[in-house]
């Protein structure tokens, strides 16, 4: 689900990555006396230089900082806590990313620049914990704890029950997920996995190209009639069992669907894709709201998820929908796709912010639209954590809810123009009617191909990066092979749960997180006030200064630069 404060907070959370990375590194010792041209000795070329920063990196990460193959999102220094959207005890990884599937793409990618074994060996050690942790139905939940159910159990009876803002954690539901593309990104990782030319000879063949199999029949499995797809599978009696568009549920299965069939193989899968395009179609609402909601009931109508998402129509949503039908439009050259486009453009037109509005709240439109009146809806929250909290909705701005932003800021113009430039040309179906028959990208760049690459076999473009700015990220290496990052994340430690008498004050009204029994995470910069105002802090509760720590977002960023760099140098 949209969680603009946690998920994407970590992948911000380092500065600039040269800069950050210059900025962490430990002083130097004194240089030794500059020599002549003459005398100087010969030093690796730029290339060696980079690979074997990558290499030393690599090895911190897959040797030292995973678990068993398995990472989460940031660690301290001494492993004495560690995150993932939530904090992670060190025998867990976590599926979504920027975790454990992530890391195995971006080895993929070091391979496919290097040829070095040292990065397929890293992969196949990643596949084997997600293999571990693969979900009896055959997708992945967003963690996955080597220790077993009981260590599980515990986690979800503590830290992840009393975050507040994070009911999806709140209980465990025992599935598999397509929220946050945990399924979708570790089913994609798996598939580049098999398609590995070296991975034939190996003994870990057979294992991955059953998980696929069985991640493949799962996303197949759990699609309704109508082409949708649920959040979670098996189903469950809760909001999860809703047609979800919210946080790419839907694109991301289609994009493993197109990956299996262009690049694998697998057949009658694009009977699958095209049921999924069109309900994108059938779930977009009549006049006059054409509009689309987070998810959707089986009878077509926006309804509710957690309890600050109410059932109403969502802009962002919508933009994204439009998003999704322009490349269907592309992809299939049929103009049913794009039909009703523009009505879609038009309502969000009219339900934009004022211009005063749009400069006092940051953003174009209201995140929620009434169904019936087009009215902006705005979702708030009382009480001071879990066990005495509660959202509610009403139509003023104030307070403003801080972890999930009650404004989005969408580009129509864009959409527009794109919609116009699809139907200024010619277009032809781009969806390979024979399946294997596409090469897929080399890389996937830290955000995977789109559609269009997939049926065409374009590459996936890489960053220029030049040759000072890859060799800087070499030098900010520590001895170790880490690059430390201040960890702008934070989150309570677990010391019970929180008080059950009223909370009538509004001190965490528009805050991240809620008094100290609330584990839900939150930026160091932005803690509430009532935290200084009170007695220190107990033990393993943050300070006011973010800690220096090893970010995956941060090995991710920097090594893809450096591929990048080996790729085509700047």
């Amino acid at each position: 689900m949209q969680r603009p404060m946690d998920r994407r907070a970590f992948l911000a959370s380092a500065v600039p990555p040269v800069l950050l990375a210059l900025a962490c590194k430990a002083p130097s010792a004194p240089s030794a006396p500059r020599t002549s041209p003459a005398n100087a000795l010969p030093g690796p070329s730029d290339r060696e230089r980079v690979l074997d920063g990558m290499r030393r990196a690599t090895r911190f990460m897959t040797e030292t900082v995973a678990y068993r193959g398995g990472h989460v999102w940031a660690y301290l220094p001494d492993f004495s806590r560690s995150w993932g959207e939530l904090e992670a005890r060190r025998s867990m990884l976590w599926v979504q990313p920027p975790g454990t599937p992530s890391v195995g793409h971006l080895l993929l990618d070091a391979l496919h620049a290097t040829g070095d074994e040292l990065y397929l060996r890293a992969a196949l050690d990643t596949a084997r914990a997600l293999i571990t942790a693969q979900h009896a139905s055959g997708g992945w939940n967003y963690v996955y704890d080597f220790e077993g159910e009981a260590a599980l159990a515990q986690w979800y009876a503590t830290y992840a029950r009393n975050a507040w803002r994070m009911e999806e954690f709140q209980h465990h539901p025992d599935n598999s997920t397509f929220d946050d593309s945990c399924t979708a990104s570790a089913t994609q990782f798996l598939l580049r996995l098999q398609l590995e030319p070296a991975l034939a000879s190996l003994p870990d063949a057979a294992r991955v190209t059953a998980a696929v199999a069985k991640a493949l029949r799962l996303v197949q499995i759990s699609q309704y009639p109508n082409g949708g797809w649920p959040q979670r599978y098996p189903l469950g009696e809760d909001y999860s069992r809703f047609i979800t568009f919210n946080d790419g549920v839907l694109f991301e299965n289609v994009r493993t669907l197109l990956l299996a069939h262009a690049a694998s193989g697998v057949p009658q899968l694009l009977g699958p894709v095209r049921a999924a395009m069109d309900c994108v179609l059938s779930m977009q609402q009549p006049e006059p709201q054409p509009a689309w909601g987070l998810q959707h009931d089986l009878r077509g109508k926006p309804t509710g998820a957690r309890s600050y998402e109410p059932a109403a129509l969502a802009t962002h949503t919508t933009a994204s929908n439009i998003e999704l039908l322009l490349s269907f439009h592309e992809l299939t050259a049929d103009v049913r796709y794009t039909r009703r486009v523009p009505a879609a453009l038009d309502w969000l037109e009219r339900v934009q912010l004022t211009t005063e509005q749009q400069r006092a709240y940051g953003g174009t439109h209201p995140t929620f639209i009434e169904v019936g009146s087009n009215e902006p809806l705005f979702v708030h929250r009382r009480g001071s954590n879990v066990v005495n909290g509660s959202y509610y909705v009403d139509k003023t701005f104030a307070p403003r809810l801080a972890h999930y932003s009650p404004v989005r800021s969408l580009d129509l113009a864009a959409l527009r123009a794109r919609l116009d430039e699809l139907h200024a040309r010619p277009l032809r179906s781009l969806i390979p009617e024979r399946p294997g028959s596409v090469p897929l990208p080399q890389y996937f760049g830290g955000g995977g191909p789109s559609l269009r690459q997939l049926c065409t076999g374009e590459p996936v473009a890489l960053r220029p990066v030049a040759r000072d700015e890859a060799l800087q990220l070499v030098d900010a290496l520590d001895a170790q092979g880490r690059w430390l990052a201040p960890l702008y994340q934070t989150s309570n430690a677990y010391h019970g749960p929180g008080s059950r008498e009223p909370y009538l004050e509004a001190t965490y009204a528009s805050t991240n997180v809620g008094d100290r029994s609330d584990t839900s995470p939150y930026p160091v910069r932005a803690q509430p006030a009532s935290y200084t105002a009170t007695a220190a802090p107990r033990e393993g509760d943050p300070g006011t200064t973010a800690p220096l720590g090893i970010s995956v977002p941060n090995f991710l960023r920097h090594m893809t630069d450096l591929i990048a760099y080996l790729e085509a140098p700047a």
